[in-house]
């Protein structure tokens, strides 16, 4: 069970607020008296069971109806997904610098993190039968998607990435060390990480090739990829007039050691200047040994919200016909 639009449930912390509001509101005088010994004798009144309970339905009324809203989905179709494949993570660098547009797609300047994310793409659609994990890294490092068979989950997560998601920097071996936890602990033989910079190393508390011995350790194989044509590349800014300019800046890639690093764990350095080195890394990866994995699932989520509306509905009804028959309140 899951919610489509969590953000709904927020508006039953409001349900108790708005009690408080209304019951406060009904302790204000709705008529004015010379004297108060006219009304002496109801003053003492309380509200009556049958209020009590009107009232509560209509309370239970709008939770059911705000659950509703939030659209509870239950998954369908379960089924077991076996696959013989490698498990991959990818280590992807989201600072600044790659907002460099040193290459193209369809004949158009394109920046570096859009031609990783399209290539990036590409491969996860044609292997169907790998889990493929994402971290994303610039001064910080986080686990963007664990290990998966799912892979439209995988996509949905890649394409939400974009630059400035994460504080600027390169933490290298920050990146390749969480990559290596959602690693460790699967049973498969062939366990790879594939990370890809254009920078250097100037953040993290993890050298680089600190986290290399770890994946050395590990039995994992580190693909490394330079990411960025070679001298300058022109980079996007904004003048003091709003208008967008470019500026040339040197490209500054540890090459020696994104080589040692790959080096170190059996893998493969590539300089990625274009889209074909990136596809010729994937190549390499077909290759590799192949293990099997079992997943369970989902292949549908059925909506759950007439369970919770149709009761609202209900109770709603039941509170008119009450408050208008049985429980009807005269004036």
């Amino acid at each position: 069970m899951r919610f489509e639009s969590p953000w709904f449930l927020l508006l039953l912390l409001a349900l108790p607020l708005l009690a408080w509001w209304r019951r406060r509101r009904a302790g204000h005088a709705a008529f004015l008296y010379s004297s108060v010994s006219l009304v002496k004798g109801i003053t003492g009144l309380t509200r009556s069971p049958a209020q009590v309970v009107l009232a509560r339905l209509r309370w239970l009324c709008l939770g059911l109806l705000i659950i509703g809203l939030a659209r509870p989905q239950q998954g369908g179709g379960q089924t077991e997904v076996r696959a013989s494949g490698v498990d991959i993570v990818v280590a992807l660098d989201l600072s600044t610098s790659m907002a460099s547009e040193d290459f193209q797609l369809a004949g158009e300047r394109v920046n570096r993190l859009d031609v990783a994310k399209q290539v990036l793409r590409e491969f996860i659609l044609k292997r169907i039968h790998d889990r493929i994990g994402l971290v994303a890294f610039a001064r910080n490092a986080y686990v963007v998607a664990p290990p998966t068979l799912d892979h439209d989950f995988l996509l949905a997560h890649l394409d939400r990435l974009t630059l400035g998601a994460v504080e600027d920097g390169t933490a290298i071996g920050s990146g390749l060390l969480a990559a290596l936890n959602r690693l460790r602990d699967l049973p498969s033989k062939s366990k790879i990480v594939i990370l890809m910079t254009d920078g250097q190393n100037n953040a993290g508390k993890v050298p680089p090739l600190t986290a290399a011995e770890t994946a050395q350790a590990l039995g994992v194989k580190v693909y490394t990829i330079g990411v960025g044509t070679r001298g300058q590349a022109p980079f996007p800014v904004v003048d003091a007039f709003g208008r967008r300019r470019y500026r040339l800046v040197e490209v500054d890639i540890d090459e020696e050691t994104l080589r040692q690093i790959a080096q170190r764990t059996g893998g493969a350095y590539f300089r990625a200047d274009s889209a074909t080195t990136l596809r010729e890394i994937y190549a390499h990866i077909d290759r590799l040994e192949r293990t099997e994995a079992v997943l369970k699932k989902y292949q549908f989520y059925a909506e759950r919200f007439p369970w919770a509306v149709g009761p609202a509905w209900v109770l709603l009804v039941l509170e008119i016909l009450l408050g208008n028959t049985v429980w009807r309140r005269l004036p």
